[in-house]
Formats: structure tokens, C-alpha cells, sequence
């Protein structure tokens, strides 16, 4: 798992870097490949914002969030790409598991 972080308008912190990385971990779970992550940490005003970018088995998910708190910008967007996950292996799981109709035997 590789994952860039990028700072605007902000000091680099290593606590959000590690909180961050654990909880794009969870996300891992989920996915069969390595995944790449590109996160951007900014501060617009007096609001904390979180870009999330994640790349694995061929798709790319894409989240952001905005929120006073900055780690609970990284819960709601975690969240959000958590969910766009789930939801793309549900709906390969159900394509792979639709299947035509079964040929009916020949009489004798």
C-alpha cells in the first residue's frame, strides 16, 4: 500500500499522517490488490478539508470532506470511500453470479 500526502496551507503532522494511514488500512481489506492512496490535508478558512484519491483493482475511488476537525474529516471521507468500495464488489459479486438460464433436459 503506498500513500502520498500532500499539505496545503498547513504544518505536516505526523499523528494525522499515522491516524490516516490506519484508517485507509480498513479499506484494504476490501480490495485483492495493493492500492495506491494520494491524500491532501488543506485549511480553507477555519475549516479543515481532506482529499482522498485511492487507485486498487483497476478502479479509482474518489473523496472529499469538510469539517472543523480534521480528524473527523478523515472519518467522514474514509467513510464515503468505505462505502464506494462495498458497493463496487457487491455489484462484480452479483455480476459474476448472474447467470442465464439453464437449459432444460432432452426428453427421451
Amino acid at each position: 500500500m503506498r500513500i502520498s500526502y500532500t499539505f496545503r496551507n498547513m504544518e505536516s503532522s505526523d499523528g494525522i499522517k499515522n491516524y490516516a494511514s490506519e484508517k485507509i488500512g480498513k479499506v484494504q481489506k476490501y480490495m485483492r490488490a495493493p492500492l495506491h492512496a494520494e491524500v491532501t490535508f488543506s485549511m480553507e478558512r477555519h475549516l479543515h478539508r481532506v482529499d482522498l484519491n485511492l487507485t486498487g483493482d483497476g478502479h479509482q475511488y474518489a473523496g472529499h470532506g469538510q469539517s472543523e476537525d480534521m480528524y473527523a474529516t478523515i472519518d467522514q471521507v474514509v467513510d464515503k470511500i468505505d462505502r464506494q468500495v462495498r458497493d463496487m464488489k457487491a455489484t462484480e459479486t452479483h455480476r459474476r453470479r448472474h447467470g442465464g438460464e439453464s437449459l432444460r433436459h432432452p426428453e427421451d
